[in-house]
C-alpha cells in the first residue's frame, strides 16, 4: 500500500493536482483526494515532483519491430499474401525488446502494438503494459484491432510482385471482397454449413463490432475511402496516422470515429506525406475530432513521444489537449479506458514522477510505477 503525498500534477482528465494525495492499495487507485494517510502506507513525498498518468501510445511496433536486430528483428510484416487477417501481432512480441524498456524510462506504461503496413489487411493487434517477461501477463486487451492500409504502402508491396493491388481502387476493392466473404462465412457459420475459418474470424469481429477496423491512412483521399467502407459495412473504425485529416476535418467529424496523429517528427519521405505538419492536430481540436499523438515505434523512437507532444504545444495544442493525446483519450481510442488514460478510483496504478513540467523537454522521468510497482527509476 502507498500513499503519494503533496502531489502536484494532472490526472489526465485536464484538472489539475495541487497538494493532493493519493493512495494505492494491490495495484490499483484507491483514493485521488484524501484527506489524511491512512495506517500502515508506505509514504512517498512527491513534493518537488511533477505528477502524470502513465503515458499511452496508441500505434507502435515495439517487439514485432525490434531494434538492433535489423532482418531478424522484423517480424511486423507477413508479406506473403496481400490480405493476411489470421495473423496476431502477440505471436510475434518479443518482450526483451530494448525498446520496452525505452518506453519505461520516457514514461510510456501502455502501448497498443500492431503488424505494419505492407498489406491491406495486416492482422490483429493487442494492447500491453511495457514491462514483463512473458507477453500473455503483459496484455490488458487482446485483441484490440484489425489493421489495415490503404495507400503507398500496399500497392508497392505487392503492385511490384505483380499481383492486386496495383492502385487505390485495388485496395479498397480487396478490403471489400473480404468483408463480403466474411459476411457469407458468419451466415453459413450460424447455419452449420461450415466449420471454423482462421483467415474470416477476425474479420467477423469486426462486423460484429467486437473490434474495431484500425486503418493506415495518410492522404485525404484515402480517408474518405475508409469512412465510405465504414458506411458501407456499418464496422467501427479509427484511422491511423491521419496525415492530411487537417484537409477533411469537419468530414471526419460526422463520421464518428477516432483518429491517431503521427509519427509528425518525421521527414516528408514519401507523397503521401508531402502535406504532413502539426496544424492537422489543431484542425481535428476545432472540428471536435477526437485524437491520438503517436510516434509509431520505432519510425519515431519511443522515448520521444513526450517530445511529440511538447512540439503539438509548441504549435498551438494547449496542454490539456496534448496531456489528454496520450492519456484519456489514447485509452479512450484503445478501448481500455475503463483501466488506464486516468487517475482515478478503481484504474491500475500506472503513473510517473517528473523533476518537472514534462512540457520543458530539459525535465525527465524520475520514476515510472506500472500497476503500482516501480519499474523505473532508482
Amino acid at each position: 500500500m502507498i500513499a503519494l503525498t503533496n502531489v502536484t500534477g494532472v490526472d489526465g482528465t485536464g484538472r489539475e493536482l495541487k497538494d493532493s494525495i493519493i493512495l494505492i492499495k494491490e495495484g490499483k487507485f484507491v483514493s485521488v483526494d484524501a484527506d489524511s494517510v491512512p495506517e500502515g502506507y508506505e509514504v512517498i513525498d512527491a513534493a518537488d515532483k511533477y505528477f502524470t498518468p502513465g503515458l499511452i501510445d496508441v500505434h507502435t511496433h515495439l517487439g514485432v519491430h525490434e531494434e538492433g536486430l535489423g532482418k531478424e528483428g522484423q517480424d511486423f510484416n507477413e508479406t506473403s499474401s496481400a490480405t493476411t487477417p489470421g495473423v496476431r501481432a502477440i505471436d510475434g512480441i518479443n518482450p526483451k525488446d530494448r525498446g520496452f524498456e525505452d518506453a519505461r524510462r520516457a514514461g510510456v506504461t501502455t502501448v497498443q502494438v500492431m503488424p505494419g503496413s505492407a498489406n491491406v489487411i495486416g492482422g490483429e493487434m493487442c494492447v500491453l503494459k511495457t514491462v514483463g517477461d512473458i507477453v500473455d501477463e503483459m496484455v490488458i486487451r487482446n485483441p484490440s484491432g484489425l489493421k489495415a492500409a490503404t495507400g503507398e504502402n500496399p500497392k508497392r508491396f505487392h503492385g511490384e510482385k505483380g499481383r492486386m493491388p496495383t492502385t487505390r481502387m485495388g485496395v479498397a476493392g480487396l478490403l471489400r471482397k473480404k468483408f463480403i466473404e466474411a459476411e457469407n462465412y458468419k451466415k453459413k457459420l450460424s447455419s452449420g454449413e461450415t466449420g471454423r475459418d482462421a483467415e474470416l474470424e477476425p474479420i467477423v469481429k469486426v462486423l460484429d463490432k467486437e473490434i474495431p477496423l484500425r486503418v493506415h491512412a495518410h492522404r485525404a483521399d484515402d480517408i474518405v475511402t475508409v469512412l465510405r467502407l465504414k458506411r458501407e459495412f456499418g464496422f467501427d473504425v479509427t484511422i491511423e496516422h491521419c496525415t492530411e485529416g487537417h484537409q477533411i476535418a469537419p468530414f471526419i467529424a460526422k463520421h464518428d470515429v477516432r483518429v491517431s496523429v503521427g509519427p509528425t517528427m518525421t521527414p516528408r519521405s514519401k507523397v503521401e506525406l508531402s502535406d504532413k505538419g502539426w496544424n492537422t492536430l489543431l484542425a481535428l481540436a476545432e472540428a471536435d475530432v477526437p485524437f491520438s499523438i503517436t510516434t509509431d515505434h520505432p519510425v519515431i523512437a519511443i522515448e520521444h513521444l513526450m517530445t511529440s507532444v511538447i512540439l503539438a504545444v509548441k504549435y498551438g495544442l494547449t496542454e490539456a489537449q496534448a496531456m489528454k493525446a496520450i492519456t484519456s483519450d489514447a485509452a479512450k481510442h484503445l478501448g481500455v479506458d475503463d483501466r488506464v488514460g486516468t487517475v482515478e478510483a478503481g484504474k491500475d496504478a500506472d503513473f510517473v514522477l517528473w523533476n518537472g513540467t514534462p512540457f520543458d523537454l530539459r525535465n525527465q522521468v524520475e520514476y515510472t510505477y506500472i500497476n503500482g510497482v516501480r519499474v523505473f527509476g532508482e
